[in-house]
């Protein structure tokens, strides 16, 4: 379950319906998917894609995304480093960023820049959606391992765009409690498929 922390004033947000109603001034979307008895901890990528069919077609149907695919990422993972690097200093991008978390967790951190910096720990279960433009950064928990549905509205995907003067470096980037899935360790999981 996903918690929010604003860091400045040390407050913490952990029911669903107060984080939804945090974030929708800012207009990222929340929600929560059911994971647990709908697919197995071994689940390949396009079973995971066929098991959230309905929603997917839903937020093609409504936002115009284009195209979806599952990212599974682990210490295993190639580059990871240097992948990680790419998220974890301030950006934004053309597009939205949306992500159904179905294993493991990770923080994305939002800087509003007219009000406090805060964080949303995602787990699996969540689907978090930050706007196109949106000052942000993402950092993995310390288990360095997460398994996410990703939407695009450009089968190219998205890069990320750097802040000149980031502030991502005055905030911590450490998780907040436990990962609620436990399963494989994402070793044997392709890093990432695409779907049209």
């Amino acid at each position: 379950m996903a918690r929010v922390h604003i860091q400045d004033e040390d407050r913490e947000i952990r029911d669903p319906a107060e984080i939804t109603d945090f974030l929708k001034p800012f207009g990222i979307d929340y929600e929560q998917w059911d994971v647990a008895g709908r697919i197995g901890a071994d689940a390949t990528n396009e079973q995971i894609l066929d098991a959230y069919s309905p929603e997917i077609e839903r937020l093609k149907e409504a936002h115009g995304f284009v195209t979806a695919d599952v990212i599974n990422v682990s210490p295993a993972t190639p580059g990871l480093d240097d992948m990680l690097a790419k998220f974890d200093k301030e950006h934004l991008h053309t597009e939205d960023e949306v992500r159904f978390t179905v294993q493991g967790s990770g923080v994305f951190h939002i800087n509003p820049q007219s009000e406090a910096v805060f964080s949303i720990t995602v787990e699996s279960g969540d689907l978090i959606s930050v706007p196109k433009g949106t000052h942000h950064w993402f950092n993995l928990c310390g288990d360095k391992t997460i398994r996410c549905i990703r939407l695009f509205e450009d089968v190219a995907g998205w890069t990320p765009h750097y802040m000149e003067q980031p502030v991502h470096e005055q905030y911590s980037p450490l998780c907040m409690g436990p990962s609620y899935l436990e399963g494989d360790d994402g070793q044997g999981f392709d890093s990432v498929v695409k779907v049209q």
